[in-house]
Formats: C-alpha cells, sequence, structure tokens
C-alpha cells in the first residue's frame, strides 16, 4: 500500500500493510515494520523518535502535546508477532489478505490491529486539530512475544524519561465480547499475572543401561508430572478477580449467577469450577496461581542411566504474590524432598489497581454498542504493561473488537488462520479516539 494512502480512515488497510511486514520473533525482526509505521507517523505531521538497545530492534516514540490539564497518556503496542512453523494456514500468513469480510494473517489480532488502530486515532486527532487534555505518547514496541528485553523492558529501565508525566497506558489487551449465559460482556483489562520461572532437579542412582534401576531420576519425573496434572494450587479470590466475578454475576441470570456468585468463596470455588467445566475456562486461571511444565532435560547418551534431570516449570503469579509463595504451593503439591530453583520472576504487580479511568473507558464502549456490559478483567497470561508498572503507569488493555458472537478469539491469538473483521478496525479506532479526545474531560 502507498504510504500517502494511509490515513486514519483506512485502519484495516493499515492492518493488511504491517502484516506484510514480517516481524516475527526471534527469526525476523521489527525493522521494516517500524520504518513502515515511521513513515506513516511522519506523513501524518507527527515527530518521531526511534530508540534502540540493537538497531534491528527499534521501537518508535511520538507525540500529541496536550493541555496540561490531565496527566499524560501512554499508548503502547508491540508490532512483534509468534512463528507460524508447524501450522496449518488456509491463506499465506504473511500476505495479509482480505477475504470473507476478514483480514487475515500473523498479527491480526496480536496485535498489530491494535497498532493499526492506536496509530490511526493518533493521525485522526493530528488532522483534526484535537488538542486533548493531557500530552499523549505513542510507543511502538520490539520484542513483546520474547519477553520484552530489547522492547519495553529496555525502554523502561534505561529510556525512562521518554514516559516522564505518564501516569496512565492504553494497551492489550482488551475490548473484546465475552458471552456469556446470553449476555455479551466487554472486558476491559486492569491488571495481568506475573511469570515465573521456576525449575526442579530430580535425581537418583545412575548407571548401565543394562541395569534398569526403579525409583530412579526418570520414575521421580513420572510421579512429578502425575502429581502436576491431577492436582491443583489454592484459591485465591484477589479483589481484582473478585470485581471481575461480581460483574459477570450480576450481567446473567440463575443458574449460572449462583455458580459464579459461588466462585467469591474460596471453600467453595473448587466445586463451582468442576460444576461449571469449560464454560468457566477463561476464570479458573484468575483464581490460582498456574503451574505448566514445559521443558525437560536429562539423559546424554542411551545406554547411560540419568542420575539428574531438570523440569522447567512456566508458573503464573496473581497480583499481590511472590516468587517465595510460588516455590511453596509447588512444594506441597511435588513434595519436600524436590530441589526447587527460582529461574526468573516478574516485578510484582499490586493487587488492587487504580480504577479511575475505567468509568471513561467502559463509558466509550457502552455508546458504541449499548448491548454491551464493560467488566474489569485480569489476563491470565502477561503482556509489556508489567514493565510500565515499574514507572507508576497504570494499564489498560483497551483494544476494542466488536466481535460475532461465534468468532473464537481467544482460540485464534498465536493460532492458524489467524483474522480479524474489518468493521472490527473501525470500531476499534472509533473507540480509542473517542476516549482520547474525552480523557481529562470526565
Amino acid at each position: 500500500m502507498n504510504h500517502a494512502a494511509t490515513t486514519y480512515e483506512q485502519p484495516a488497510q493499515l492492518l493488511q500493510t504491517l502484516i506484510r511486514c514480517d516481524s516475527t520473533n526471534p527469526t525476523s525482526d521489527e525493522t521494516e515494520c517500524i520504518q513502515t509505521l515511521d513513515a506513516v507517523l511522519k506523513q501524518g505531521g507527527f515527530d518521531t523518535t526511534i530508540v534502540a538497545k540493537d538497531p534491528n530492534r527499534p521501537n518508535l516514540i511520538a507525540r500529541l502535546p496536550g493541555e496540561g490539564r490531565a496527566p499524560g497518556l501512554l499508548l503502547q503496542g508491540h508490532v512483534d508477532v509468534v512463528p507460524t512453523t508447524d501450522q496449518a494456514w488456509s491463506v499465506p500468513p504473511f500476505a495479509g489478505l482480505e477475504r470473507d469480510g476478514y483480514i487475515w494473517g500473523r498479527g491480526a489480532i496480536d496485535m498489530k490491529s491494535g497498532v493499526a488502530m492506536m496509530v490511526c486515532a493518533m493521525l485522526r486527532l493530528k488532522a483534526e486539530r484535537v488538542r486533548p487534555a493531557g500530552d499523549v505518547t505513542l510507543c511502538l514496541l520490539a520484542d513483546e512475544e520474547a519477553g520484552g528485553e530489547y522492547g519495553a523492558g529496555y525502554l523502561v529501565s534505561e529510556q525512562a524519561h521518554l514516559f516522564e508525566g505518564c501516569r496512565y497506558s492504553m494497551g492489550e489487551f482488551g475490548g473484546f465480547p465475552l458471552h456469556i449465559g446470553g449476555t455479551k460482556f466487554y472486558p476491559i483489562q486492569i491488571s495481568e499475572k506475573v511469570p515465573c520461572t521456576l525449575r526442579l532437579t530430580l535425581t537418583g542412582p545412575g548407571g548401565h543401561g543394562s541395569m534398569p534401576v526403579r525409583g530412579g531420576a526418570m520414575a521421580r519425573l513420572g510421579q512429578v508430572l502425575t502429581a502436576l496434572d491431577r492436582k491443583r494450587t489454592p484459591i485465591h479470590v484477589t479483589p481484582i478477580a473478585k470485581s471481575m466475578i461480581a460483574g459477570l454475576a450480576d450481567g446473567v441470570q440463575t443458574p449460572i449467577r449462583q455458580v459464579l456468585r459461588l466462585l467469591l468463596n474460596p471453600r467453595l470455588a473448587g466445586l463451582a469450577l468442576r460444576a461449571m467445566g469449560a464454560r468457566l475456562g477463561i476464570v479458573e486461571p484468575l483464581l490460582r496461581n498456574t503451574i505448566s511444565p514445559n521443558v525437560v532435560r536429562g539423559g546424554t547418551k542411551i545406554n547411560v542411566i540419568p542420575a539428574g534431570i531438570t523440569l522447567d516449570l512456566d508458573t503464573r503469579l496473581l497480583p499481590g504474590f511472590g516468587p517465595e509463595q510460588m516455590v511453596q504451593e509447588v512444594r506441597e503439591i511435588v513434595g519436600p524432598d524436590i530441589e526447587i530453583e527460582v529461574l526468573r520472576c516478574g516485578p510484582p504487580l499490586p493487587p488492587t489497581p487504580d480504577l479511575s479511568q475505567f468509568p471513561l473507558l467502559a463509558g466509550v464502549l457502552r455508546e458504541l454498542d449499548p448491548d454491551g456490559q464493560p467488566l474489569p478483567y485480569m489476563i491470565p497470561a502477561t503482556t509489556d504493561a508489567r514493565f510500565f508498572s515499574q514507572l507508576g503507569i497504570q494499564n489498560y488493555g483497551f483494544t476494542p473488537m466488536n466481535l460475532p458472537p461465534d468468532f473464537k478469539f481467544t482460540q485464534l491469538v498465536h493460532a492458524a488462520d489467524e483474522r480479524i473483521p474489518v468493521d472490527a478496525m473501525q470500531f476499534g479506532t472509533t473507540a480509542i479516539y473517542n476516549a482520547l479526545c474525552r480523557y481529562g474531560h470526565t
């Protein structure tokens, strides 16, 4: 697409252009994508700054000065995408095709669509000479999908001055419809879980492969994996989960309402989760510190019985919890005689977020879709928001998409045939634009 044709009225076309920039992390880089966006913003009248820890992993900053009557607001989104390796796509994943009313391709949901919405909203503000109540900083990031070392992590640790004055941010992931009990909800992300990688070390007698041992490291590995599969960590009803579940309960009819209210009681929540099964799959990770055993290392030669095996766990902590509590919960499942090491853990998040801007964003969504009910939401995954929180910036996941009821949003993230309706792009761009216009005025 010709850059000169890129305007705030064409978010779907901009998304197509971004999809065609292969920014797969780690096999490619974000250079082409950032250069494309840089050209678009400059043609729209913005001064831009590119900041990079590695020249091939650039981040882009653009600002719209405000009236100084409200704190600074940050729009942040990443342009890198996950690989498509071994996925069965029905279209070329980097062609950016429009078909059947959808834009198809890697990043169509996560999160080049959100980036296109933000950029087009900023272009519209500039074109219409709208001056927001506070400065708006647009930050387009590298490396979110691999931990943020070259993106948000680097900027927050080494270039924090770029975000001076910012108090709130809008980024991924929220504003997509969630249909429960016949009610259409719009979850707005107000918090997320903290990634924490643990390593278990299992030991046992080694020896020659011709002389099998019983109860060795391999046998212990099987026992540990079985225990992690069968047992659950404790229920924790955090303030964030409580507000979300209460909002869900208020919006649906019995018997679902009664079951949801049971989730607010830690002693009964496990029973309620079993009763609802997959219908409440989105809720269970918000009530527990979760564990996923993902990497096993052990054995070097087929005729040598390994004396040691390591098992790496991807655990996710609820806001207000730290690695020590996660180690204790794992210990209660796997037993006292296994070594547990914390390899890395993200910065802690406050148990109670700042909800002061939630009414603004909820009002924008209600106006655009009166049938939807906005809802505070905590995602079970991790975003770049965790880095900006270290600067005292409260993030709201707000990349709105009005999607059909049968659209499997969560199943398409990082999956084959990732796509988004063309109409959803205009919906989201308008929502972000309205939010920026009203920020600081309500």
